[in-house]
């Protein structure tokens, strides 16, 4: 269903965020205070405000919102600090038949200049398994077919935790699939088609990519922004990180325990990637990861196993930026220009773009 309209105190924080973010950069040093530097990164300074503003406006965490609230809540941060909605060719609603009957909302967004059959990508949206949607991503996804030139199928999953695992993964892979079945009525190019997600999507998308290895059609790139790759919560940045930089290690854990069974194996190569027997064969990837974010670790150590493996990786590490950057894009410098970078090497990817 459509988002509903925020509040007015969100409108009210929205519009305080927005008018001091975009002061002076001179300012915005002063109102941040001391610089932050964690493991040799120095935290962008229009991010440290915006953080201490979020800390000011006292928003509750996920665990204290629970499930359904929390949902409103990261729809509306998904707007909060987005840019103007980039003008696309075209953009139409769909529905994806998934397990049981159940029918998945999806978003596909065709660009200026785009021609049947086009490269394309599928998108998973974040959201710690629990949260996120097609309209909590919707901005994300507008830039991401602008930038690099290809079709975006945006795609919803079950939710924990009223669907626990394996749910969301089944409903990742039935989504690609359904792409690659109906590429000719998506206006899609089945043989240039690449998957991607943030966060829990990015989980899934790294899932997915390793369970379509050796298909006839499967993927031909994989787009892992800041992904959740380790459910064992065992990466050094976990702790190091996992307070003050917006996804805290209490609601990482929180997470986790909504989206798996009591008692699943944390190291299932369906739930941490991170642990898969053998990466071979996988599709070349694009792994961003953020230098204050918890997952940050997990995201470099997957990296380095899919090259281990001999699969092309194209790293970007946004050193000064933070979990949930993609969100941040209309009033946050760094995370305006790191989200033109990763479109920029998705397109290159796909062809769409020159190197």
């Amino acid at each position: 269903m459509p988002m509903p309209a925020p509040s007015l105190m969100s409108k009210v924080q929205r519009l305080i965020a927005r008018s001091v973010l975009t002061l002076p950069r001179p300012v915005v040093a002063r109102l941040a205070g001391a610089p932050i530097e964690k493991d040799g990164n120095v935290l962008d300074r229009q991010v440290q405000l915006a953080l201490t503003l979020g800390r000011l406006a006292r928003r509750k965490s996920a665990p204290e919102l629970g499930p359904v609230k929390y949902r409103r809540e990261l729809d509306e941060i998904g707007v909060a600090l987005a840019p103007a909605p980039a003008s696309l060719a075209a953009v139409r609603d769909l529905e994806v038949p998934c397990a049981g009957q159940h029918l998945a909302r999806a978003r596909l967004y065709v660009p200026h200049g785009n021609e049947a059959p086009s490269p394309g990508l599928v998108y998973f949206h974040g959201g710690g398994f629990v949260a996120g949607s097609i309209e909590s991503h919707d901005a994300v996804c507008r830039d991401l077919a602008t930038g690099a030139r290809c079709r975006v199928l945006s795609v919803e999953y079950r939710l924990a935790p009223e669907h626990k695992f394996p749910a969301a993964s089944d409903d990742a892979e039935t989504a690609v699939a359904f792409a690659l079945d109906h590429a000719e009525e998506l206006g899609l190019d089945p043989s240039r088609l690449a998957i991607g997600g943030d966060s829990a999507g990015g989980n899934l998308a790294a899932v997915t990519a390793l369970a379509m290895r050796g298909r006839a059609h499967a993927p031909v790139a994989q787009l892992l922004i800041y992904p959740a790759c380790d459910l064992t919560m065992s990466s050094p940045s976990i702790e190091s990180l996992g307070q003050g930089f917006m996804l805290e290690t209490d609601t990482i854990r929180w997470f986790r325990e909504q989206y798996l069974p009591a008692g699943h194996d944390r190291r299932d190569p369906r739930v941490s990637p991170l642990f898969a027997p053998s990466f071979a064969g996988a599709p070349p990837a694009i792994v961003v990861t953020a230098g204050f974010d918890p997952l940050r670790d997990e995201g470099l150590a997957y990296a380095q196993k899919l090259r281990d493996a001999g699969v092309s990786v194209t790293e970007h590490r946004e050193g000064a930026l933070f979990h949930g950057f993609l969100h941040t894009t209309g009033a946050i410098t760094a995370a305006r220009a790191a989200l033109e970078a990763i479109a920029l090497a998705l397109g290159r990817a796909l062809g769409t773009i020159g190197t």
